[in-house]
């Protein structure tokens, strides 16, 4: 897959969360424009390979803000890393305005939590293949899925989202799938996806797993680390190619292991 003037295949890379938000579930993932950069060098120094900033909340039950207010929170963000780093950059984004200012900016990687459906429009799609950029599809809905067959459920979603891809014109080799951990699933439906995260390499496309320190694993979101290592071993056996973490070394300390591992 390439992402800016990066190309990731054949591993388990980890993309660093870092938000510009006041309200983000996990508190030390937070930050503002004054330590912007003390926590991206922090996160590459620790062995992240993609910085993922996000200007909204996107945890159950949070308050929108509108585009205006979330591009304010990422501009100068945005400008800062592109300045003072060479690292792929991903915009967690699923307004089109906020996209094609990130793009028109520097940003490498629209993360879209609604798989480029929001608002029923193909404008997403056509942004991200205007700049050449890449996307990260998440499959996601707005109410838990009472289907059955959750996995027909969520390629139905794939499979519209990445209609638009082709309509658009977006390369296959910038697009990455991300199974939605925690969004309109349970609990129980969240580690089957987990468990089972193979059956999304059907669409011969890079996969992203995002667990980390999420609801699904029970308790205070500070005793969830241990739990999400272990789904981050989980990534490595399923040859994911990406997984979005809050806690970088430990996470990277993590893959190298299990690799070793199964080099045995």
């Amino acid at each position: 897959m390439i992402i800016g003037n990066k190309t990731f295949e054949n591993d388990t890379y980890i993309m660093a969360i870092i938000n510009l938000t006041p309200d983000s579930f996990y508190e030390k993932s937070r930050t503002t424009n004054d330590t912007l950069l003390e926590k991206v060098k922090k996160a590459i120094d620790d062995g992240a390979s993609v910085i993922d900033i996000g200007g909204q909340s996107t945890r159950p039950g949070h308050t929108p803000v509108s585009q205006e207010e979330e591009w304010k929170r990422l501009e100068n963000a945005i400008k800062l890393i592109k300045t003072n780093f060479d690292i792929p950059l991903s915009v967690d984004t699923y307004y089109p305005y906020v996209a094609e200012l990130a793009l028109q900016n520097g940003a490498d990687l629209i993360n879209d939590i609604w798989g480029l459906q929001w608002g029923n429009s193909d404008k997403m799609a056509k942004i991200i293949a205007k700049y050449n950029a890449s996307v990260c599809i998440m499959q996601n809905q707005d109410h838990i899925s009472q289907d059955k067959d959750l996995w027909q459920y969520m390629y139905k979603f794939f499979d519209k989202s990445l209609k638009l891809c082709e309509e658009a014109g977006i390369q296959k080799d910038k697009i990455l799938l991300d199974g939605g951990i925690g969004f309109g699933k349970t609990k129980e439906q969240n580690h089957i996806v987990v468990d089972n995260y193979e059956k999304l390499h059907r669409y011969g496309l890079p996969l992203l797993l995002g667990t980390s320190r999420k609801s699904m694993f029970g308790g205070e979101v500070k005793d969830r680390l241990a739990p999400t290592l272990e789904t981050t071993k989980k990534a490595v056996r399923k040859n994911v190619l990406f997984v979005r973490v809050h806690d970088i070394k430990e996470n990277f300390d993590t893959i190298r292991q299990e690799k070793e591992l199964l080099k045995k």
